[in-house]
């Protein structure tokens, strides 16, 4: 199943394009789901219509669905949860437990497990997900990892070691303080859960993100860094689809001089992502409904398959140079300055600005030394030792 997550800065019109998306899918033939992972849904106000936690069918071959990611924490948070509410009982209020004990990206790895459900149908070709804001989406990408390392380094010992301190616990009448056998049976599901998410984000074969932007210089600087860091947690970005772009009528006159700037950030867009750059214009009225938003599909994906591949290019790939390895990482828009990178055994460690990633090396390439680090035209290269 083809799956494209939109996600952008807040406001740029991520739902209006991934349900425009959908509905232009659909026309090729594909039977497509669209999700909302947004706390802020807005497909319904997008459709006119309502749109809740249930699938709904909106139009032949498309259908709905805002997650509620409340209700996918309490299937799979809840024995963790009980646990830890526990302990903040003499500390804090229920209400306030209850927002505490969210981890950041958390909320939206929960959302996308219904990614999985989707596929599970069998029912769908296509799954368009209207992700939150750039932040959250960048926080979801980084929760896999810190679970990984915690699963990996500190679980089995910390299952261990509370077996061997319950009796004592029990006896002294502080045994609440002690998770039960429940809460690493729910952690382990979780864990199974998280993974089976970061799969799906990092299978470049049936996977990519596309960032909507609009022609606004904030806008694009923000869409700038969030494409290195989709690269930089393995997520392939196959296109950018700039929203509202104003008619050409508005060359002269009043808006004469929003209309160079825009053409300015236009310039800008083409020069910083390489991929595809694909143009929605500002419409007369919002769209809103069926037919309006299928003729934006129209207006932004001519004559191709909105679910087509724009882009293959794999943010993260290796490759052989005179018996050496080189690792490429796509890192448009990133100077030297703002990259570190460090060798620490068997993982490398990337910080881009205030992103950092550690990334498992491979077998071949473990344990040897890197000779040569160079960021050029965007990508990052970095030479092994033989």
């Amino acid at each position: 199943m083809r799956v494209l997550l939109h996600t952008g800065k807040g406001g740029v019109g991520k739902t209006t394009l991934s349900l425009a998306t959908a509905l232009g899918a659909a026309r090729f033939g594909h039977r497509v789901f669209v999700l909302s992972t947004d706390a802020a849904h807005s497909l319904g106000d997008a459709l006119g219509r309502s749109v809740g936690a249930a699938p709904v069918e909106i139009t032949a071959n498309v259908v709905a669905q805002e997650v509620s990611a409340l209700e996918e924490l309490d299937r799979s948070w809840s024995d963790i949860q009980s646990w830890l509410r526990e302990l903040l009982r003499d500390e804090t209020n229920e209400m306030l437990a209850e927002e505490l004990l969210v981890f950041p990206g958390l909320e939206e790895l929960m959302a996308l497990r219904a990614i999985r459900e989707v596929e599970a149908t069998g029912d769908f070709d296509v799954c368009v997900v209207d992700c939150a804001p750039t932040g959250s989406t960048l926080r979801m990408l980084r929760f896999p990892d810190a679970l990984r390392i915690f699963m990996e380094h500190l679980f089995e010992w910390e299952k261990k070691g509370v077996r061997l301190l319950r009796p004592i616990m029990r006896h002294l009448g502080s045994d609440r303080l002690l998770p039960r056998e429940e809460f690493f049976d729910a952690f382990e599901r979780l864990y199974r859960d998280v993974e089976d998410v970061r799969q799906i984000l990092l299978d470049s074969d049936r996977t990519s993100a596309r960032l909507v932007v609009n022609p606004a210089r904030i806008v694009v600087a923000e869409a700038r860094r969030s494409f290195a860091y989709l690269s930089l947690y393995g997520v392939g970005t196959d296109a950018v689809l700039v929203n509202r772009l104003l008619p050409g009528s508005a060359s002269s006159g009043y808006f004469a001089r929003w209309a160079e700037r825009e053409r300015e950030e236009l310039h800008e867009i083409e020069e910083s992502f390489p991929v595809p750059i694909l143009a929605a214009p500002l419409e007369r009225v919002e769209p809103i409904g069926v037919d309006a938003l299928r003729g934006l599909a129209d207006r932004l994906f001519g004559e191709r398959d909105p679910a087509g591949f724009y882009s293959r290019v794999r943010p993260i790939r290796l490759r052989k140079r005179a018996h050496r390895t080189v690792m490429e990482i796509e890192l448009p828009g990133a100077s030297k300055e703002e990259v570190d990178v460090i060798l620490a055994g068997a993982e490398l460690h990337i910080r881009v600005r205030d992103a950092r990633r550690r990334i498992a090396l491979p077998a071949s390439i473990e344990g040897r030394e890197i000779e040569s680090v160079r960021l050029t035209e965007g990508v990052l290269e970095l030479l092994f030792s033989p």
